[in-house]
């Protein structure tokens, strides 16, 4: 059995999320999650200060690049943002890490341009998008066009979103292999678009912290 990691969690170093890095160690166990890709908005501030034998974290960041959103796993230094998405995929790899293309078919949530074939793997399940079943079955047919890995991961901004979506990896629990083996494709998504009750919480808690 493989390792069951949501390779798509923001955490309250992004400027949009409320996730604190407790949280993530608590609901990724509670969802029986194996780990996490911390994925923070052009930051790797919050990866790199989650330090937690109890769940694998895999150091990443979501880059906003000219051309949509962009995720880098296993980087552990910042890339910086509005570059050509080439160019940052190139930097990706520099850091050592692969570039994943994030709801690549989701129009609202700031797609990475689907023109570019050199992602390392692609996101096909998001658990954030909406409808969950008509842009799963629209980035499978995108990843399955470029003959690349798919992957899953939850979005999440807010604790209990965490694990709605995840990608099962066929590795040993090491970031590097972990990464490696998504890189080869041995790796599939799994899991459910995030449950309406759960999105309400978020905004009520949005709504809260205005007040």
């Amino acid at each position: 059995m493989g390792l069951k990691i949501d390779l798509h969690v923001h955490t309250c170093y992004s400027h949009d999320a409320v996730t604190t890095l407790k949280q993530v160690v608590a609901y990724s166990k509670k969802r029986g999650l194996d780990g996490v890709a911390v994925t923070d908005h052009n930051t790797v501030k919050g990866a790199l200060k989650l330090k937690t034998r109890d769940i694998i974290v895999v150091p990443g960041i979501e880059v906003s690049t000219l051309n949509g959103h962009l995720l880098g796993l296993n980087v552990t230094v910042p890339i910086p943002a509005k570059l050509g998405i080439e160019e940052t995929i190139h930097l990706i790899h520099e850091a050592g890490g692969i570039a994943v293309a994030p709801h690549p078919t989701t129009f609202y949530k700031s797609p990475p341009s689907r023109r570019v074939s050199s992602y390392d793997a692609v996101e096909v399940m998001n658990a954030a998008s909406i409808p969950f079943p008509v842009f799963t079955y629209l980035s499978k047919r995108f990843a399955a066009g470029l003959g690349l890995p798919q992957t899953g991961g939850s979005d999440s901004h807010y604790a209990p979103e965490i694990g709605a979506a995840y990608t099962v990896v066929e590795a040993d629990p090491e970031v590097n292999e972990i990464v490696c083996a998504i890189k080869k494709g041995a790796a599939y998504p799994m899991g459910h678009g995030i449950p309406l009750s759960i999105r309400l919480g978020r905004t009520a808690l949005k709504l809260k912290r205005k007040i």
